[in-house]
């Protein structure tokens, strides 16, 4: 891991997008498929999900030195708010069908789960505790130098 290569910090909320997956209608069910080389813009190194979030609960509250990642809401659903610092956003998800990619650096805290949610996680980079920033006034100052 690189972690003393400025350019990788140059993110902004604005460099995130949601991906719109195909999905195929069928009146026994609907189908969406995911090929890495053709809707994913990294290679998947690591795919997680979260589930069973009780009411009120959040999950994140983090940034990446490097991982990248597409957040699903496979079932239900919920919202991902974004910040690089300076900017903010909040993207909805409830359609299985739609991908938020968030790029490296960018804090993200998933809230507001309904019941039932399952966010499914394809990420850039196996786990490593070292690629994580917990602390937010630490990821600002990074941001801030980075820039």
């Amino acid at each position: 891991m690189n972690k003393t290569n400025k350019q990788q910090y140059v993110t902004s909320v604005y460099d995130t997008s949601l991906i719109r997956f195909p999905k195929i209608l069928d009146p026994r069910g609907n189908l969406t498929f995911i090929e890495q080389e053709r809707h994913i813009p990294f290679k998947i190194a690591r795919v997680y999900w979260i589930y069973d979030v009780p009411g009120g609960e959040q999950r994140g509250a983090h940034a990446f030195r490097e991982q990248c990642e597409v957040i699903i809401a496979l079932s239900g659903s919920f919202d991902v708010m974004l910040d690089d610092g300076s900017a903010q956003k909040i993207v909805h998800l409830n359609r299985p069908y739609h991908g938020l990619y968030v790029p490296n650096m960018i804090w993200r805290r998933m809230q507001n789960f309904s019941t039932n949610a399952v966010a499914y996680v394809l990420a850039s980079c196996p786990y490593e505790k070292e690629d994580y920033l917990r602390d937010y006034d630490t990821y600002k100052m990074l941001m801030r130098e980075g820039k």
